[in-house]
């Protein structure tokens, strides 16, 4: 058991969907009630000293979902930090992503882009948002990069597992990664980076995810024995 606060968290921010039915409102309004809560947890996580929060924001698999909650989607990045970038300037939060932004709409690539911008200075959390991400399509983006430098005679073909991470949009390994809302899977998520990550699911919804859940799954996170394949001393 160690008290330590994990460096890296990683969440999957599900629930949004399911929120909004169980209290007769559309779709749309969990996913715009989920984003407002990004700015809680990333304030809770910056308090707590954690280091990078990831958060599963857009996936590759997101396409398919209906074109109204697509579209909607897309523009709650603006609306995000439309409302809160100020905060995350003066809170000294930096903003990073990790995924394909060139399938989004201009409009939504150049808010990001911006936002990642004016927060590159700051040095307390490190806010990544895994936005148009897939953890295969990261791997295999990867290994095409890699094998690309070895054709073109930039390096030898002698890559280590140490410095896979370097190919990847991730290069962190996570601490602990949470799912909200009851579901147990990992959904082609930092497949790599999550190698001895410990897991925790929890089964509230992501829009009432809030500081005491998150400070109890870290409570959780500081009970188990991560042993990395070794033994208890």
């Amino acid at each position: 058991m160690s008290l330590e606060i994990p460096k890296t968290v990683a969440i999957i921010m599900d629930g949004n969907g399911r929120w909004a039915k169980a209290k007769g409102l559309p779709r749309t309004a969990g996913h715009k009630q989920g984003a407002t809560n990004v700015r809680d947890i990333a304030l809770a996580c910056n308090e707590i000293g954690i280091k990078k929060l990831i958060l599963y924001a857009f996936s590759t698999e997101n396409w398919k979902r209906p074109e109204e909650e697509v579209g909607f989607l897309c523009k709650l990045p603006g609306v995000f930090f439309n409302m809160f970038i100020k905060e995350l300037m003066e809170k000294n939060i930096r903003v990073t992503f990790a995924g394909e932004l060139n399938r989004f709409p201009q409009d939504t690539q150049d808010v990001i882009n911006k936002a990642v911008s004016m927060t590159e200075n700051n040095t307390g959390l490190e806010l990544c948002l895994a936005i148009n991400y897939g953890s295969r399509r990261e791997l295999l983006l990867g290994i095409q990069k890699y094998a690309s430098e070895v054709a073109q005679g930039l390096r030898e073909n002698d890559l280590e597992e140490d410095e896979m991470s370097k190919y990847l949009m991730v290069e962190e390994e996570v601490d602990l990664m949470i799912r909200t809302s009851g579901e147990q899977r990992i959904s082609n998520y930092l497949l790599w980076q999550i190698a001895y990550a410990e897991l925790i699911f929890t089964p509230v919804a992501w829009p009432d995810f809030d500081k005491k859940e998150l400070e109890r799954c870290i409570s959780e996170y500081q009970k188990r024995d991560r042993r990395f394949g070794g033994l208890t001393s």
